[in-house]
């Protein structure tokens, strides 16, 4: 599952709480915020956790491996790196286990990025390939994703979606605007309903070169 970004030619309110079970603190040696679980109720979870990735991370270098490896070893989308000049402009955002087993890992990526002013797209959305049983974390990095650019001032957010995942954008809370063939694959150029994601409080930082 993921979605990708228009420009890239190369390739095809509800309120919630922190989950009771797990409080914020720093677990696995990543620091935790409120705002990591603020998630939508189909989403939360004490085993996964949402993070916006800030310039330095130490979990960066493991993010642009798990994207290299689901979009250029597995979907074969690109061949040597999955990198092109929007991640320039981009914020990455991870998902991270807190399972007994793998703990500490990252297991989903998604980027975010403002195309134009207020106009916000999500792309790059994948998941480990041992985690994808697990669809709270397609959902938990969808909502971080849709909340965190609502909280930096987002009149729309839209994605590219592979046919097959329409169905389950719908469930949460997209709508389908255009269809359109990207490589041959099938896919719908799908729009948030905003209203269902509420803005978090998270920090915009400053963008490096990536």
């Amino acid at each position: 599952m993921f979605f990708i970004d228009p420009a890239s030619h190369d390739i095809g309110r509800s309120t919630s709480s922190s989950p009771s079970a797990f409080t914020p603190s720093v677990r696995w040696g990543i620091g935790v915020d409120a705002d990591d679980f603020r998630l939508s109720p189909t989403a939360s979870s004490d085993r996964f956790s949402f993070h916006l990735l800030r310039p330095g991370a130490r979990l960066l270098e493991r993010y642009w491996q798990l994207r290299s490896r689901i979009f250029c070893q597995e979907q074969h989308l690109f061949e040597e790196h999955d990198r092109d000049d929007l991640d320039a402009i981009a914020y990455p955002i991870a998902a991270v286990n807190h399972g007994a087993e793998r703990g500490g890992d990252l297991v989903g990526v998604v980027r975010i990025l403002e195309k134009s002013p207020r106009l916000w797209y999500g792309g790059r959305l994948g998941v480990d390939a041992d985690f994808r049983r697990h669809n709270q974390i397609g959902k938990g990095l969808i909502w971080k994703a849709v909340t965190t650019a609502n909280g930096w001032g987002c009149d729309r957010f839209l994605a590219t979606v592979q046919i097959q995942n329409v169905r389950f954008f719908q469930r949460l809370h997209w709508r389908s605007t255009d269809e359109l063939e990207i490589r041959g694959i099938a896919h719908h150029l799908m729009e948030a309903d905003l209203a269902y994601y509420q803005p978090a409080r998270e920090r915009r930082p400053q963008l490096r070169a990536a």
